[in-house]
């Protein structure tokens, strides 16, 4: 068996696959996260609850409804992308000219009220979730079984984050999104809502997190807590790549999810740490993150 550094290949390229799958969820969130602040300003903290709010989204559709995977990967982001609507006109919508730390605050606050409500109806044991027959199974490449569910979760995050980017960065809208949120009264005198565009702008990150809990619910339990568990690391992901910086979140989403899968092999009890402490070093070297423009 053909080694690397006294380590099975088929160990290492198992690891990579891992590391890519957490990569994806690593950078469809932070994306999110990414959207809402660079766009908005808001520190959003309940991007986790929002994430297992879809994730629920797709349990309930087919255990009350019997919706399928193909269609709750469609409906489930727009659930929770228009609960996030309701969320910032009600209340994230007052807080704009206040400081973030507001923003923290609120959305530290939501995440409990939201966790809360799922427990005291769900538990906190996990709900199952199947695979969809399309993708269950694997391939047989030689040197490893490549399960073919979490290679479509690699290419579903991937189309996902590349499609956000390009909308923000290389089209009119983007160019209005940002606009709006730099000079809303200039950008409004050439017609457009901007208070609507905020909303919607809101309402596509917190989606893009129901996205990735639709994309998890097959590969982990789905669980009131499996939100809490990933959002920490998740923000750690943003701040590694550049508060706000769009490329910055997926290009470091799935290098700290490769960084750490390998880290499993090499040095395991440093996996659980290792993003925290790339996070201490990018931020000695450059407080900006790695993406971020200094101000």
């Amino acid at each position: 068996m053909t080694q690397l550094f006294g380590v099975p290949i088929q160990a290492l390229l198992g690891q990579l696959l891992l590391g890519l799958v957490n990569g994806s969820f690593y950078a469809v969130l932070s994306l999110g996260l990414a959207v809402i602040f660079g766009l908005l300003n808001i520190i959003n903290f309940a991007h986790g609850a929002l994430y297992m709010l879809g994730a629920f989204v797709a349990w309930m559709g087919l255990q009350y409804l019997g919706l399928n995977y193909w269609v709750m990967l469609a409906a489930a982001p727009v659930v929770v992308g228009l609960f996030g609507i309701v969320l910032e006109r009600l209340l994230l919508r007052r807080l704009y000219k206040l400081d973030p730390l507001y923003g923290l605050l609120l959305t530290f606050g939501l995440t409990l009220l939201i966790e809360g409500l799922f427990r005291s109806f769900y538990g906190v044991s996990g709900q199952p979730y199947s695979t969809p027959k399309l993708l269950q199974g694997g391939v047989n490449l030689g040197f490893m079984f490549l399960p073919i569910y979490r290679a479509w979760v690699v290419v579903a995050s991937l189309l996902a984050c590349l499609l956000t980017w390009f909308v923000i960065e290389k089209t009119r809208l983007g160019a209005l999104l940002r606009a709006g949120t730099e000079n809303p009264k200039l950008v409004e005198a050439f017609g457009v809502n901007v208070p609507l565009m905020i909303s919607l702008t809101f309402g596509f990150g917190v989606g893009l997190a129901g996205f990735a809990g639709v994309l998890a619910a097959p590969i982990l339990q789905v669980s009131p807590l499996m939100g809490s568990n990933l959002i920490i690391v998740v923000f750690a992901v943003v701040v590694i790549g550049g508060m706000g910086s769009i490329l910055g979140s997926i290009v470091t989403g799935l290098g700290l999810g490769v960084i750490e899968g390998f880290t499993k092999v090499f040095w395991p009890e440093a996996s659980s740490t290792v993003v925290f402490i790339i996070m201490v070093i990018v931020l000695l070297t450059r407080p900006a993150g790695l993406f971020g423009k200094e101000s």
